[in-house]
């Protein structure tokens, strides 16, 4: 039992392990965020241009019984499509999936790029071979010397 909790204390406390928690916390919260710019920021003004809808509040009754928002529906327990939900989750995914895009992007901008050794080919086997090598580590040929 022992060695297993010992296994278990390296797994999680192996640094990707905890990185990747803090990004799924972190994550978490940006989400949030997100869902809160959607909801109370963009959503409104949008509804607004279109007349005053209300995206939140917009569903298919499935059922006989008359209701008038999706609050009194849930509260009901009438069936309905809430595809105004719907429309707003895939907002919210869109503008979520746009950010993330941005800062990958802005990253990769960042990042050096690999400064790659110079590649020869091996004349006889067409294998890479370093510069600098007097033979060919895959078929072991003499490599032609470069004159300097």
């Amino acid at each position: 039992m022992s060695n297993f909790l010992n296994e278990f204390k390296a797994f999680a406390l192996r640094g990707n392990v905890v990185d990747m928690a803090v990004g799924v916390i972190i994550g978490g919260a940006f989400g949030k965020i997100v869902s809160s710019l959607v909801n109370d920021v963009v959503m409104p003004p949008i509804g607004k241009i279109i007349g005053g809808v209300d995206f939140s509040n917009l569903f298919i009754n499935l059922s006989d019984k008359k209701v008038s928002t999706l609050a009194e529906a849930t509260a009901a327990k009438v069936p309905v499509i809430a595809y105004g939900k719907f429309l707003t989750t895939v907002i919210d995914f869109v503008i979520m999936a746009f950010i993330i895009f941005c800062m990958v992007s802005l990253l990769n901008k960042f990042k050096k790029e690999e400064v790659k050794a110079p590649e020869t080919l091996c004349p006889y086997c067409k294998q890479p071979v370093d510069p600098e090598a007097t033979r060919c580590p895959h078929c072991t040929s003499e490599l032609p010397q470069k004159k300097a």
